[in-house]
């Protein structure tokens, strides 16, 4: 049924809940790939600045996306010591957008991620990657609350 899997994470250990429920999927003889995907994203605070700022930004963002491969990378390795042929993917463009074109894109079969569990203001300052990609992805995906959440156990 799945082939390709596309987990999402953050950096954070809330976003690597998602690996739980990857372990029981992917030992299914059909599953050919899966993908970590981490959105490199640069600090709001220096795009502004002027060119200075600019400059910043510029090394910013090339240190994040350094930094979300070596994290991707580690986690890809875990992964392949048990087996699983594991690829890894770094964008640095709007999270929710990017995890949608890449499933679109690359035929992905399953998207599986977890909620970080906000509500109230935090949630809609920040908003919720995990809401936009349920509600405009095409492919099924597998929603998993963080522990000690208000669902989560």
């Amino acid at each position: 049924m799945y082939k390709k899997i596309l987990i999402p994470l953050d950096g954070s250990e809330i976003s690597e809940h998602a690996l739980e429920h990857l372990k029981g999927i992917a030992m299914e003889p059909r599953i050919t790939s899966i993908i970590l995907l981490r959105v490199a994203e640069t600090p709001i605070a220096l795009i502004a600045g002027g060119s200075y700022g600019l400059e910043m930004a510029a090394k910013a963002k090339e240190q994040a996306k350094v930094d979300a491969n070596n994290y991707l990378t580690k986690i890809a390795n875990h992964l392949k010591k048990k087996k699983m042929n594991v690829e890894t993917i770094v964008t640095d463009g709007i999270p929710a957008d990017d995890i949608l074109n890449y499933a679109t894109e690359n035929e992905v079969n399953l998207i599986i991620m977890s909620t970080h569990g906000r509500s109230g203001i935090s949630r809609w300052f920040s908003g919720s990657v995990a809401e936009k990609v349920i509600r405009h992805s095409t492919v099924p995906v597998l929603i998993s609350p963080p522990h000690g959440s208000r669902t989560g156990k």
